[in-house]
Protein backbone atom coordinates (compact mmCIF):
# COMPACT_ATOMS: atom_id res chain seq x y z
CA UNK A 1 0.00 0.00 0.00
CA UNK A 2 2.91 2.41 0.64
CA UNK A 3 4.50 1.72 -2.42
CA UNK A 4 1.03 2.56 -3.89
CA UNK A 5 0.46 5.83 -2.42
CA UNK A 6 3.99 6.61 -3.47
CA UNK A 7 3.35 6.35 -6.99
CA UNK A 8 1.17 9.55 -6.71
CA UNK A 9 3.30 11.85 -5.33
CA UNK A 10 4.11 13.54 -8.10
CA UNK A 11 0.71 14.79 -8.97
CA UNK A 12 1.38 18.47 -7.88
CA UNK A 13 -1.42 21.08 -6.18
CA UNK A 14 -3.06 21.91 -9.54
CA UNK A 15 -4.53 18.35 -10.02
CA UNK A 16 -5.60 18.82 -5.99
CA UNK A 17 -7.54 22.26 -7.20
CA UNK A 18 -9.14 20.70 -10.30
CA UNK A 19 -10.71 18.12 -7.86
CA UNK A 20 -11.79 20.47 -5.00
CA UNK A 21 -13.44 22.99 -7.63
CA UNK A 22 -15.05 20.37 -9.01
CA UNK A 23 -17.00 20.24 -5.60
CA UNK A 24 -18.73 23.29 -6.50
CA UNK A 25 -19.96 22.34 -10.04
CA UNK A 26 -23.83 23.39 -11.04
CA UNK A 27 -26.11 20.60 -9.86
CA UNK A 28 -25.99 17.64 -13.18
CA UNK A 29 -28.99 16.51 -14.75
CA UNK A 30 -30.80 13.22 -12.73
CA UNK A 31 -33.58 10.86 -13.97
CA UNK A 32 -36.23 12.16 -12.07
CA UNK A 33 -39.86 10.35 -13.02
CA UNK A 34 -41.49 12.04 -16.14
CA UNK A 35 -38.30 14.41 -17.10
CA UNK A 36 -35.76 13.84 -19.95
CA UNK A 37 -31.99 13.03 -19.47
CA UNK A 38 -29.47 14.10 -21.37
CA UNK A 39 -28.94 13.10 -24.98
CA UNK A 40 -26.02 12.08 -26.66
CA UNK A 41 -25.27 12.79 -30.52
CA UNK A 42 -26.64 8.99 -31.32
CA UNK A 43 -29.76 10.10 -29.35
CA UNK A 44 -29.29 7.69 -26.27
CA UNK A 45 -30.14 8.89 -22.99
CA UNK A 46 -27.74 9.39 -21.08
CA UNK A 47 -27.94 8.83 -16.56
CA UNK A 48 -25.63 11.57 -15.20
CA UNK A 49 -23.78 10.92 -12.76
CA UNK A 50 -25.79 12.91 -9.09
CA UNK A 51 -23.56 15.23 -7.10
CA UNK A 52 -25.22 14.98 -4.15
CA UNK A 53 -26.02 12.44 -2.05
CA UNK A 54 -29.45 13.60 -2.39
CA UNK A 55 -29.58 13.46 -5.93
CA UNK A 56 -28.73 9.86 -5.67
CA UNK A 57 -32.28 8.58 -5.07
CA UNK A 58 -31.38 5.99 -2.08
CA UNK A 59 -31.45 6.56 1.37
CA UNK A 60 -27.96 7.39 2.89
CA UNK A 61 -27.87 4.42 4.60
CA UNK A 62 -27.71 2.14 1.88
CA UNK A 63 -24.71 4.13 0.93
CA UNK A 64 -23.35 3.85 4.49
CA UNK A 65 -23.98 -0.03 5.36
CA UNK A 66 -21.89 -0.55 1.87
CA UNK A 67 -19.31 2.11 2.63
CA UNK A 68 -19.08 -0.32 5.92
CA UNK A 69 -19.49 -3.78 4.67
CA UNK A 70 -16.63 -2.91 1.64
CA UNK A 71 -14.26 -1.65 4.49
CA UNK A 72 -15.16 -4.98 6.61
CA UNK A 73 -14.06 -7.39 3.37
CA UNK A 74 -11.50 -5.05 2.33
CA UNK A 75 -9.56 -4.16 5.35
CA UNK A 76 -8.90 -0.48 4.44
CA UNK A 77 -9.15 1.75 1.24
CA UNK A 78 -8.32 5.23 -0.26
CA UNK A 79 -11.27 7.22 -0.36
CA UNK A 80 -11.15 7.75 -4.28
CA UNK A 81 -11.34 3.70 -4.44
CA UNK A 82 -14.44 3.72 -2.04
CA UNK A 83 -16.35 6.11 -4.18
CA UNK A 84 -15.54 4.43 -7.44
CA UNK A 85 -16.48 1.30 -6.18
CA UNK A 86 -19.65 2.87 -5.41
CA UNK A 87 -19.99 4.09 -8.62
CA UNK A 88 -19.91 7.95 -6.96
CA UNK A 89 -17.33 10.68 -7.50
CA UNK A 90 -15.77 11.07 -3.98
CA UNK A 91 -17.07 14.42 -3.58
CA UNK A 92 -20.97 12.65 -3.29
CA UNK A 93 -19.66 10.40 0.01
CA UNK A 94 -17.31 12.49 1.55
CA UNK A 95 -20.11 14.62 3.85
CA UNK A 96 -20.99 11.25 5.16
CA UNK A 97 -17.26 9.85 5.22
CA UNK A 98 -17.13 12.51 7.40
CA UNK A 99 -20.31 11.85 9.70
CA UNK A 100 -18.39 8.85 10.15
CA UNK A 101 -15.29 9.81 11.04
CA UNK A 102 -16.92 11.98 13.87
CA UNK A 103 -18.86 8.66 14.64
CA UNK A 104 -15.71 6.81 15.58
CA UNK A 105 -16.76 4.38 12.77
CA UNK A 106 -13.76 4.48 10.40
CA UNK A 107 -10.11 5.94 10.84
CA UNK A 108 -7.74 7.51 8.11
CA UNK A 109 -4.62 5.23 8.78
CA UNK A 110 -2.43 8.08 6.67
CA UNK A 111 -3.15 10.18 4.02
CA UNK A 112 -0.89 11.25 0.86
CA UNK A 113 -1.76 14.63 1.93
CA UNK A 114 -4.55 15.71 -0.94
CA UNK A 115 -8.02 15.49 1.62
CA UNK A 116 -9.73 12.45 2.48
CA UNK A 117 -9.95 10.82 -1.33
CA UNK A 118 -6.51 10.12 -0.65
CA UNK A 119 -6.72 8.90 2.78
CA UNK A 120 -6.64 5.05 3.43
CA UNK A 121 -9.16 4.75 5.80
CA UNK A 122 -10.42 1.25 7.76
CA UNK A 123 -12.74 0.38 10.27
CA UNK A 124 -12.91 0.97 14.15
CA UNK A 125 -13.94 -1.61 16.22
CA UNK A 126 -17.27 0.06 16.52
CA UNK A 127 -17.25 0.26 12.86
CA UNK A 128 -16.72 -3.52 12.42
CA UNK A 129 -19.64 -4.30 15.11
CA UNK A 130 -22.12 -2.11 13.47
CA UNK A 131 -20.77 -3.75 9.73
CA UNK A 132 -21.83 -7.44 10.41
CA UNK A 133 -25.36 -5.70 11.69
CA UNK A 134 -25.68 -4.86 7.98
CA UNK A 135 -24.34 -8.29 6.79
CA UNK A 136 -26.77 -9.86 7.85
CA UNK A 137 -29.53 -7.68 6.47
CA UNK A 138 -27.60 -8.75 3.46
CA UNK A 139 -23.76 -9.59 2.01
CA UNK A 140 -23.89 -7.23 -0.78
CA UNK A 141 -20.86 -4.60 -1.20
CA UNK A 142 -20.73 -4.13 -4.57
CA UNK A 143 -21.67 -0.50 -6.72
CA UNK A 144 -24.49 1.24 -5.06
CA UNK A 145 -27.98 0.50 -6.50
CA UNK A 146 -30.21 3.16 -8.35
CA UNK A 147 -34.03 3.96 -7.33
CA UNK A 148 -36.68 1.79 -9.26
CA UNK A 149 -38.24 4.60 -10.34
CA UNK A 150 -35.05 5.98 -11.76
CA UNK A 151 -34.71 2.66 -13.62
CA UNK A 152 -38.04 2.16 -14.59
CA UNK A 153 -38.21 5.58 -16.18
CA UNK A 154 -34.61 4.71 -18.55
CA UNK A 155 -35.83 1.66 -19.75
CA UNK A 156 -38.68 3.68 -21.15
CA UNK A 157 -36.56 6.17 -22.99
CA UNK A 158 -34.44 3.49 -24.35
CA UNK A 159 -36.94 1.63 -25.92
CA UNK A 160 -36.61 1.55 -29.74
CA UNK A 161 -38.96 3.94 -31.62
CA UNK A 162 -41.40 2.38 -33.85
CA UNK A 163 -39.69 1.64 -37.77
CA UNK A 164 -36.37 1.50 -36.33
CA UNK A 165 -35.80 -1.46 -38.71
CA UNK A 166 -34.98 -1.49 -41.69
CA UNK A 167 -34.71 -3.90 -44.79
CA UNK A 168 -31.07 -3.26 -45.41
CA UNK A 169 -29.85 -3.78 -41.64
CA UNK A 170 -31.76 -7.00 -41.43
CA UNK A 171 -29.95 -8.11 -44.65
CA UNK A 172 -26.55 -7.38 -43.22
CA UNK A 173 -27.63 -9.02 -39.70
CA UNK A 174 -28.34 -12.45 -41.85
CA UNK A 175 -25.62 -11.99 -44.36
CA UNK A 176 -23.75 -14.91 -42.89
CA UNK A 177 -26.97 -17.01 -43.61
CA UNK A 178 -28.65 -18.36 -46.65
CA UNK A 179 -31.93 -16.63 -45.72
CA UNK A 180 -34.40 -16.22 -48.45
CA UNK A 181 -36.31 -12.46 -48.98
CA UNK A 182 -39.61 -14.53 -47.84
CA UNK A 183 -38.15 -15.46 -44.55
CA UNK A 184 -36.65 -11.99 -43.91
CA UNK A 185 -39.90 -10.39 -45.02
CA UNK A 186 -41.83 -12.11 -41.75
CA UNK A 187 -39.16 -11.45 -39.85
CA UNK A 188 -39.26 -8.00 -40.42
CA UNK A 189 -42.22 -6.95 -39.26
CA UNK A 190 -42.64 -9.04 -35.98
CA UNK A 191 -38.93 -7.51 -34.82
CA UNK A 192 -39.86 -3.87 -35.62
CA UNK A 193 -42.88 -4.40 -33.80
CA UNK A 194 -41.23 -5.73 -30.81
CA UNK A 195 -44.42 -7.76 -30.35
CA UNK A 196 -43.98 -11.56 -29.37
CA UNK A 197 -42.51 -14.35 -32.06
CA UNK A 198 -43.07 -18.17 -32.54
CA UNK A 199 -40.71 -19.70 -34.78
CA UNK A 200 -41.90 -22.67 -34.95
CA UNK A 201 -40.98 -26.10 -37.74
CA UNK A 202 -39.02 -28.94 -38.01
CA UNK A 203 -35.92 -29.81 -35.88
CA UNK A 204 -32.54 -29.24 -37.91
CA UNK A 205 -33.87 -26.45 -40.43
CA UNK A 206 -32.02 -23.50 -37.96
CA UNK A 207 -34.72 -22.09 -35.91
CA UNK A 208 -32.60 -20.87 -33.00
CA UNK A 209 -29.47 -19.76 -35.60
CA UNK A 210 -32.23 -17.61 -37.02
CA UNK A 211 -33.21 -16.01 -33.92
CA UNK A 212 -30.15 -15.81 -32.43
CA UNK A 213 -28.67 -14.03 -35.66
CA UNK A 214 -30.67 -10.74 -34.31
CA UNK A 215 -28.12 -10.19 -31.83
CA UNK A 216 -26.64 -9.11 -35.16
CA UNK A 217 -28.66 -6.31 -35.84
CA UNK A 218 -26.91 -2.71 -35.17
CA UNK A 219 -28.68 -0.96 -32.55
CA UNK A 220 -28.10 2.17 -30.22
CA UNK A 221 -25.88 1.05 -26.61
CA UNK A 222 -28.35 1.14 -23.64
CA UNK A 223 -27.46 1.40 -19.83
CA UNK A 224 -27.90 -0.95 -17.47
CA UNK A 225 -27.76 -0.90 -13.82
CA UNK A 226 -25.67 -3.03 -11.57
CA UNK A 227 -28.19 -3.46 -9.29
CA UNK A 228 -31.80 -1.46 -8.02
CA UNK A 229 -33.07 -0.94 -4.38
CA UNK A 230 -36.54 -0.94 -3.85
CA UNK A 231 -38.16 -1.23 -0.41
CA UNK A 232 -35.12 -1.63 1.27
CA UNK A 233 -34.51 -4.83 -0.89
CA UNK A 234 -31.32 -5.06 -2.96
CA UNK A 235 -31.92 -6.49 -6.69
CA UNK A 236 -28.90 -7.76 -8.76
CA UNK A 237 -29.63 -7.29 -12.54
CA UNK A 238 -25.61 -7.40 -13.88
CA UNK A 239 -25.27 -10.47 -15.26
CA UNK A 240 -21.72 -11.19 -16.84
CA UNK A 241 -22.82 -14.37 -18.58
CA UNK A 242 -25.60 -11.92 -20.73
CA UNK A 243 -24.23 -8.55 -20.46
CA UNK A 244 -21.13 -7.34 -21.94
CA UNK A 245 -19.69 -3.50 -20.66
CA UNK A 246 -18.75 -1.83 -23.79
CA UNK A 247 -16.74 0.56 -21.68
CA UNK A 248 -13.36 -0.36 -19.92
CA UNK A 249 -12.78 0.37 -16.40
CA UNK A 250 -10.67 3.63 -16.28
CA UNK A 251 -6.88 2.33 -14.91
CA UNK A 252 -6.21 3.81 -11.49
CA UNK A 253 -4.28 6.58 -11.82
CA UNK A 254 -6.56 8.53 -14.25
CA UNK A 255 -9.62 8.23 -12.29
CA UNK A 256 -7.52 10.37 -9.46
CA UNK A 257 -6.43 12.79 -12.02
CA UNK A 258 -9.73 13.35 -13.54
CA UNK A 259 -12.10 11.81 -11.71
CA UNK A 260 -14.54 14.66 -13.07
CA UNK A 261 -14.69 14.17 -16.83
CA UNK A 262 -13.58 11.18 -18.74
CA UNK A 263 -14.29 8.45 -15.86
CA UNK A 264 -18.03 10.10 -14.81
CA UNK A 265 -19.48 10.63 -18.45
CA UNK A 266 -22.42 9.26 -16.99
CA UNK A 267 -23.42 7.47 -13.50
CA UNK A 268 -21.27 4.53 -12.96
CA UNK A 269 -24.08 2.89 -11.30
CA UNK A 270 -24.90 1.72 -14.97
CA UNK A 271 -22.59 0.07 -17.73
CA UNK A 272 -23.20 0.75 -21.03
CA UNK A 273 -23.99 -2.43 -23.27
CA UNK A 274 -25.01 -3.77 -26.18
CA UNK A 275 -28.91 -4.57 -26.09
CA UNK A 276 -29.35 -7.71 -24.19
CA UNK A 277 -29.63 -11.57 -25.90
CA UNK A 278 -30.99 -14.01 -23.17
CA UNK A 279 -31.42 -17.55 -23.93
CA UNK A 280 -33.10 -20.46 -22.00
CA UNK A 281 -34.20 -24.25 -22.81
CA UNK A 282 -35.72 -26.77 -21.39
CA UNK A 283 -34.18 -25.77 -17.66
CA UNK A 284 -36.59 -22.87 -17.74
CA UNK A 285 -38.77 -22.82 -14.26
CA UNK A 286 -41.57 -20.94 -12.90
CA UNK A 287 -39.01 -19.33 -10.17
CA UNK A 288 -36.85 -18.16 -13.06
CA UNK A 289 -39.65 -15.71 -13.48
CA UNK A 290 -39.51 -14.10 -10.49
CA UNK A 291 -37.43 -12.77 -8.32
CA UNK A 292 -34.74 -15.17 -7.02
CA UNK A 293 -33.90 -15.00 -3.33
CA UNK A 294 -30.59 -16.02 -2.52
CA UNK A 295 -30.46 -17.24 1.23
CA UNK A 296 -26.91 -17.08 1.66
CA UNK A 297 -25.91 -13.32 0.60
CA UNK A 298 -29.59 -12.48 1.31
CA UNK A 299 -30.13 -10.53 -1.92
CA UNK A 300 -32.43 -11.01 -5.29
CA UNK A 301 -31.27 -11.80 -8.29
CA UNK A 302 -33.31 -10.30 -11.23
CA UNK A 303 -35.36 -12.35 -13.49
CA UNK A 304 -34.34 -13.12 -16.57
CA UNK A 305 -37.01 -10.70 -18.33
CA UNK A 306 -35.66 -7.92 -16.39
CA UNK A 307 -32.02 -8.82 -17.16
CA UNK A 308 -33.31 -8.48 -20.91
CA UNK A 309 -35.18 -5.18 -20.85
CA UNK A 310 -34.74 -3.24 -23.89
CA UNK A 311 -33.08 -6.51 -25.36
CA UNK A 312 -34.55 -9.97 -27.00
CA UNK A 313 -35.54 -12.87 -24.63
CA UNK A 314 -35.07 -16.06 -26.89
CA UNK A 315 -36.91 -19.38 -25.39
CA UNK A 316 -35.55 -22.16 -26.84
CA UNK A 317 -37.41 -25.49 -27.15
CA UNK A 318 -40.17 -24.61 -26.29
CA UNK A 319 -43.10 -26.57 -24.67
CA UNK A 320 -40.08 -28.51 -23.34
CA UNK A 321 -39.52 -26.46 -20.63
CA UNK A 322 -39.67 -27.76 -16.88
CA UNK A 323 -43.24 -25.52 -16.88
CA UNK A 324 -45.96 -26.33 -19.67
CA UNK A 325 -46.37 -23.62 -22.28
CA UNK A 326 -49.67 -22.43 -20.36
CA UNK A 327 -48.32 -21.85 -17.06
CA UNK A 328 -45.27 -19.92 -18.96
CA UNK A 329 -47.48 -17.79 -21.52
CA UNK A 330 -50.04 -17.24 -18.34
CA UNK A 331 -47.27 -15.59 -16.39
CA UNK A 332 -46.77 -12.72 -19.15
CA UNK A 333 -50.07 -12.53 -20.48
CA UNK A 334 -50.11 -9.10 -18.75
CA UNK A 335 -46.44 -8.59 -18.95
CA UNK A 336 -47.02 -9.10 -23.11
CA UNK A 337 -50.06 -6.98 -23.73
CA UNK A 338 -49.70 -4.19 -21.15
CA UNK A 339 -45.53 -3.98 -20.93
CA UNK A 340 -45.03 -4.51 -17.64
CA UNK A 341 -44.36 -6.97 -14.97
CA UNK A 342 -45.03 -7.57 -11.36
CA UNK A 343 -42.44 -9.57 -8.94
CA UNK A 344 -42.69 -10.53 -5.74
CA UNK A 345 -40.84 -10.39 -2.88
CA UNK A 346 -40.16 -13.17 -0.34
CA UNK A 347 -41.84 -11.53 2.29
CA UNK A 348 -45.05 -10.76 0.63
CA UNK A 349 -44.68 -7.69 -1.21
CA UNK A 350 -44.79 -6.62 -4.84
CA UNK A 351 -43.04 -4.15 -7.20
CA UNK A 352 -43.77 -3.11 -10.81
CA UNK A 353 -41.69 -3.46 -13.29
CA UNK A 354 -41.16 -2.52 -17.35
CA UNK A 355 -41.31 -5.66 -19.57
CA UNK A 356 -39.79 -4.14 -22.41
CA UNK A 357 -38.45 -7.25 -24.16
CA UNK A 358 -38.52 -8.43 -27.51
CA UNK A 359 -39.72 -12.42 -26.59
CA UNK A 360 -38.93 -14.55 -29.15
CA UNK A 361 -40.94 -18.60 -28.94
CA UNK A 362 -38.71 -21.24 -30.80
CA UNK A 363 -40.35 -24.65 -30.96
CA UNK A 364 -39.95 -28.11 -32.92
CA UNK A 365 -43.67 -29.05 -31.44
CA UNK A 366 -46.44 -28.49 -34.05
CA UNK A 367 -48.26 -25.44 -32.19
CA UNK A 368 -51.44 -27.05 -32.12
CA UNK A 369 -49.64 -28.80 -29.18
CA UNK A 370 -48.66 -26.12 -27.45
CA UNK A 371 -52.04 -24.93 -26.59
CA UNK A 372 -55.69 -23.87 -27.83
CA UNK A 373 -56.59 -20.52 -30.17
CA UNK A 374 -56.84 -18.40 -27.46
CA UNK A 375 -53.15 -19.30 -25.89
CA UNK A 376 -51.54 -19.11 -29.50
CA UNK A 377 -53.76 -15.61 -30.07
CA UNK A 378 -51.32 -14.16 -27.36
CA UNK A 379 -48.30 -14.67 -29.14
CA UNK A 380 -48.62 -11.65 -31.99
CA UNK A 381 -46.37 -13.12 -35.14
CA UNK A 382 -46.35 -16.78 -36.21
CA UNK A 383 -43.55 -18.13 -38.79
CA UNK A 384 -43.33 -21.71 -40.03
CA UNK A 385 -39.58 -22.06 -40.85
CA UNK A 386 -39.83 -25.04 -43.43
CA UNK A 387 -37.29 -26.68 -45.18
CA UNK A 388 -34.85 -25.53 -47.75
CA UNK A 389 -35.23 -25.74 -51.34
CA UNK A 390 -32.61 -27.03 -53.34
CA UNK A 391 -31.06 -24.30 -54.47
CA UNK A 392 -30.55 -23.24 -50.96
CA UNK A 393 -29.61 -26.33 -49.77
CA UNK A 394 -26.95 -26.46 -52.43
CA UNK A 395 -26.07 -22.87 -51.26
CA UNK A 396 -25.41 -23.68 -47.72
CA UNK A 397 -23.45 -27.02 -48.56
CA UNK A 398 -21.13 -24.52 -50.70
CA UNK A 399 -20.46 -21.72 -48.29
CA UNK A 400 -19.84 -24.48 -45.59
CA UNK A 401 -16.95 -26.10 -47.70
CA UNK A 402 -15.64 -22.24 -48.42
CA UNK A 403 -15.83 -21.40 -44.70
CA UNK A 404 -13.98 -24.94 -43.90
CA UNK A 405 -11.61 -24.43 -46.91
CA UNK A 406 -12.07 -27.95 -48.43
CA UNK A 407 -12.62 -28.16 -52.43
CA UNK A 408 -15.53 -30.82 -54.09
CA UNK A 409 -15.56 -32.24 -57.01
CA UNK A 410 -17.88 -31.05 -60.01
CA UNK A 411 -21.64 -32.17 -59.59
CA UNK A 412 -20.75 -33.67 -56.57
CA UNK A 413 -23.74 -31.86 -54.86
CA UNK A 414 -26.26 -32.88 -57.68
CA UNK A 415 -25.19 -36.77 -57.10
CA UNK A 416 -25.38 -36.55 -53.54
CA UNK A 417 -29.01 -34.72 -54.08
CA UNK A 418 -30.24 -37.49 -56.16
CA UNK A 419 -28.78 -40.03 -54.11
CA UNK A 420 -30.09 -39.54 -50.50
CA UNK A 421 -32.88 -36.90 -51.27
CA UNK A 422 -34.12 -36.49 -54.62
CA UNK A 423 -35.53 -40.43 -54.53
CA UNK A 424 -37.59 -39.15 -51.36
CA UNK A 425 -35.67 -41.49 -49.00
CA UNK A 426 -34.93 -38.24 -46.88
CA UNK A 427 -35.96 -34.71 -46.22
CA UNK A 428 -33.77 -32.23 -46.30
CA UNK A 429 -32.67 -29.72 -43.32
CA UNK A 430 -30.61 -27.09 -43.47
CA UNK A 431 -28.29 -28.55 -40.66
CA UNK A 432 -27.30 -31.46 -43.33
CA UNK A 433 -24.60 -29.88 -45.12
CA UNK A 434 -22.55 -28.57 -42.31
CA UNK A 435 -23.10 -32.29 -40.40
CA UNK A 436 -22.27 -34.17 -43.28
CA UNK A 437 -19.33 -32.03 -44.16
CA UNK A 438 -18.02 -31.88 -41.15
CA UNK A 439 -18.29 -36.09 -40.92
CA UNK A 440 -16.71 -36.14 -44.19
CA UNK A 441 -13.00 -33.89 -42.85
CA UNK A 442 -13.33 -36.40 -39.55
CA UNK A 443 -13.17 -39.45 -42.01
CA UNK A 444 -10.80 -37.79 -44.27
CA UNK A 445 -8.46 -36.64 -41.55
CA UNK A 446 -8.45 -40.51 -39.69
CA UNK A 447 -7.85 -42.28 -43.24
CA UNK A 448 -5.34 -39.68 -44.60
CA UNK A 449 -6.74 -39.39 -47.49
CA UNK A 450 -6.76 -36.02 -50.14
CA UNK A 451 -8.51 -33.65 -48.53
CA UNK A 452 -11.13 -32.92 -50.98
CA UNK A 453 -14.69 -34.29 -50.46
CA UNK A 454 -15.41 -37.13 -53.10
CA UNK A 455 -18.35 -38.86 -53.82
CA UNK A 456 -16.88 -42.26 -52.05
CA UNK A 457 -16.25 -39.71 -48.93
CA UNK A 458 -19.82 -38.23 -48.92
CA UNK A 459 -21.47 -41.11 -48.93
CA UNK A 460 -19.07 -42.82 -45.84
CA UNK A 461 -20.11 -39.36 -44.36
CA UNK A 462 -23.63 -39.31 -44.75
CA UNK A 463 -24.21 -43.13 -43.35
CA UNK A 464 -22.20 -42.04 -40.24
CA UNK A 465 -24.59 -38.57 -39.89
CA UNK A 466 -27.99 -40.76 -39.84
CA UNK A 467 -29.96 -43.89 -38.61
CA UNK A 468 -31.23 -46.16 -41.65
CA UNK A 469 -33.42 -44.26 -44.33
CA UNK A 470 -33.93 -46.91 -46.24
CA UNK A 471 -37.97 -47.15 -44.59
CA UNK A 472 -37.26 -44.07 -42.33
CA UNK A 473 -40.83 -41.83 -42.50
CA UNK A 474 -39.71 -38.14 -42.11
Amino acid sequence: MNEELNSYAFIDTEVERTLVEDRTEPTPFVIPIGTQPEKRGDGLPTPTPPSTMAETGIAETTVEQLILKQLYFKGEALGRDISNSLGFRYSVIEPLMETLKRNHLITAKRSMGMGNMSSVFTLTEAGRKLAQQYLEINSYAGCAPVNLDEYCELVRMQKLEPGWLNRESLNQAYRHMVVSDQILGQIGPAVNSGKSFLIYGQPGNGKTFLAEALFNIQTTPIYIPYAIECQGQIIQVYDPLYHDALDSPAETLSVLASAVSESFAYDKRYFRSKRPFITTGGELGMQNLDLCFNPASKVYDAPFQLKANNGIYLIDDFGRQKVTPAEVLNRWIVPMERKIDYLNFQQGGKITVPFECFLVFSTNLNPEQLGDEAFLRRIQYKMFLGSPSEAEFAEIFEQFCKKVDIPFGPNLIGKFLTKFYRSGKKRMRRCHPRDVVTHAIDHIRFERLPWVLTEDVIDHAFNSCFTTVSHFND
